[in-house]
């Protein structure tokens, strides 16, 4: 029944990051308006790519491997000074929001490195549902006048 339960839970991870990665694919698309990317979506990518990859560990249980990525959440880059002031007037009044959801985001990554670091199957499985809803949230605010604004695209 124990390993019922856990199969289900990562059943619904593996869920959770398929859905991730259909909502990160307008961040993968090249941009047909010619706009050059800025670095936020070549940081969203590389995050992307790190989601996946501790969606897999996951699945393998590979506790080391996902504490060895959940740094690399984090912390990740910024983008240049430049930019994240072109980013900042464009969000305006919403900034402390976005501010948050990357708040929220990085104590989840840190979260998931601890629970995995203790080898806590269960715990890794709830942080990250944490981390990625995190993520979905700050997505669902934000990538639409995101990419309608500095892509062109709608």
């Amino acid at each position: 029944m124990k390993n019922q339960h856990f199969s289900k839970k990562i059943f619904a991870i593996t869920a959770v990051s398929v859905l991730s990665v259909g909502i990160c694919i307008p961040a993968l698309a090249e941009n047909a308006t010619g706009v050059k990317p800025l670095e936020l979506r070549k940081i969203m990518q590389e995050l992307g790519k790190d989601m996946q990859v501790i969606t897999n560990a996951i699945s393998h249980e590979d506790w080391t491997l996902v504490a060895k990525i959940a740094p690399w959440i984090a912390e990740h880059p910024q983008p240049p000074l430049g930019e994240k002031m072109r980013v900042l007037a464009f969000i305006g009044t919403d900034a402390s929001k976005f501010e948050s959801h990357d708040e929220i985001t990085h104590q989840a990554a840190r979260a998931l490195e601890q629970v995995a670091a203790r080898n806590d199957g269960q715990g890794v499985i709830a942080v990250f549902a944490n981390l990625q809803n995190g993520c979905l949230a700050c997505h669902q605010s934000f990538r639409k006048p995101f990419v309608e604004h500095f892509y062109g695209q709608r």
